[in-house]
């Protein structure tokens, strides 16, 4: 196999190593899987817009705006 091709194939290894991020689009919260671990949703999407970390929902504005009561990985639309 030639070198471009060698190289070639582990981009393309490594691409289908790499786990897809997901939304819920229920829950809006992001992982990586087939269901969500928050609500056990299988409605999800790869497309979302914006993803917002929350680390303390209590005192963090954009979770009060966004309705978010728990810490984690959230997207701000999903599709």
């Amino acid at each position: 196999m030639n070198p471009r091709k060698k190289e070639e194939q582990k981009k393309e290894e490594r691409k289908n190593k790499m786990s897809k991020q997901k939304a819920c689009k229920i829950c809006k919260r992001i992982f990586e899987g087939e269901k969500c671990p928050h609500c056990d949703s299988k409605e999800s999407t790869e497309s979302f817009k914006g993803k917002i970390i929350v680390l303390n929902p209590e005192k963090s504005e954009i979770a009060k705006k966004l309705n978010i009561k728990e810490k984690g990985n959230f997207a701000i639309k999903t599709r």
